[in-house]
């Protein structure tokens, strides 16, 4: 399931890397105008199990390390907010 509800091209969240994944996996996003950011994880029942970014960030690539070894097997939701939008992919943790 993706989500954007925001058609501007400017910032793009790509797909976790791997995926599934297990313990450790990584997030690539692109932003193109500075601005606060954030990237946070779900469960399936919308609970937020993480924080990954938080802050102002500069336009351009970055990429965010997430280890995610003390949650269970399952079905995650990651979530990119800036002042252009948001948008939400699937990602799956298999141990």
């Amino acid at each position: 399931m993706e989500e954007e509800t925001s058609p501007s091209s400017s910032f793009r969240l790509e797909q976790n890397f791997p995926n599934p994944f297990n313990g450790i996996t990584n997030f690539h996003f692109r932003i193109s105008v500075a601005g606060f950011t954030t990237l946070k994880v779900y469960d399936v029942l919308g609970r937020e199990t993480a924080v990954l970014v938080n802050e102002k960030k500069i336009a351009g690539e970055h990429t965010v390390q997430w280890d995610a070894a003390e949650l269970p097997s399952g079905v995650y939701h990651y979530r990119l907010q800036t002042g252009s939008g948001s948008q939400t992919r699937k990602l799956v943790l298999l141990k």
